[in-house]
């Protein structure tokens, strides 16, 4: 069963952390929210954890360093062929997705992003990138796939494209209780549960039922959370 080591996907949390926000342009690249969306209701506890909020961003290097790739990225949206995978026009299959994706049920989304991703290789990142650790962005993950936070990354731009917040989408770095190993996965607030979106489990599961996940940290565009305890 693919997975991420126990090495990779740490950060250090130092006092630094919980200074105040830095603000970063990349943002720019992903919906904002308009002054009359509908409050998002309170986020439900990651696989069970407590948690405390900080907002400055700046040690998170790899995931702003996605974000901001984003934005210069974008463009060859509209060149989906000059990207391919397996001599798949890969990009102008998620494309597709995305277009044949909007107005429908918002499970259905969930569902179909879910699917989609998951039936990518898994390489691990000293192979395909020669580094211990690197973030892919969603144009790098379909062109050359990649390991479990490049899954969480390319499932949460790509809800975040199809009208979900980044309020109710959170990447989740956790650790594996059965394997013994860090792992990522996608979460989306979904009532008074968590849906999980995992490169390990095929369909798209209620957090309640992962017994074995301990969350470390979560993080969204916005924001990153510190989960303590279970």
């Amino acid at each position: 069963m693919p997975h991420c080591h126990r090495a990779i996907l740490r950060v250090v949390l130092t006092a630094s952390l919980w200074a105040s926000f830095i603000a970063t342009t990349a943002a720019e690249a992903l919906p904002q929210p308009s002054a009359s969306a509908t409050p998002v209701a309170a986020f439900p506890a990651v696989f069970g954890a407590g948690e405390a909020p900080g907002s400055n961003l700046v040690a998170f290097k790899r995931w702003t360093a996605v974000l901001e790739r984003l934005i210069h990225e974008t463009p060859a949206y509209d060149e989906p062929c000059t990207l391919q995978f397996r001599g798949r026009c890969i990009v102008a299959e998620w494309r597709q997705l995305v277009h044949s994706l909007q107005g429908r049920a918002r499970r259905e989304r969930i569902d179909a992003v879910n699917a989609f991703f998951n039936r990518q290789p898994y390489i691990v990142d000293p192979v395909n990138w020669g580094a211990a650790d690197y973030w892919a962005s969603p144009l790098q993950f379909l062109a050359r796939s990649g390991d479990c936070e490049d899954y969480a990354v390319a499932k949460y731009v790509t809800l975040r494209q199809l009208g979900l917040s980044a309020a109710e989408l959170r990447i989740v770095v956790l650790d594996d209780l059965n394997l013994g190993i860090a792992h990522a996965v996608l979460v989306v607030a979904d009532g008074d549960r968590l849906l999980v979106l995992d490169n390990q489990i095929p369909q798209v599961v209620d957090a309640r039922r992962v017994l074995h996940y301990r969350a470390i940290y979560s993080i969204n565009e916005d924001r990153w959370w510190l989960h303590r305890g279970k």
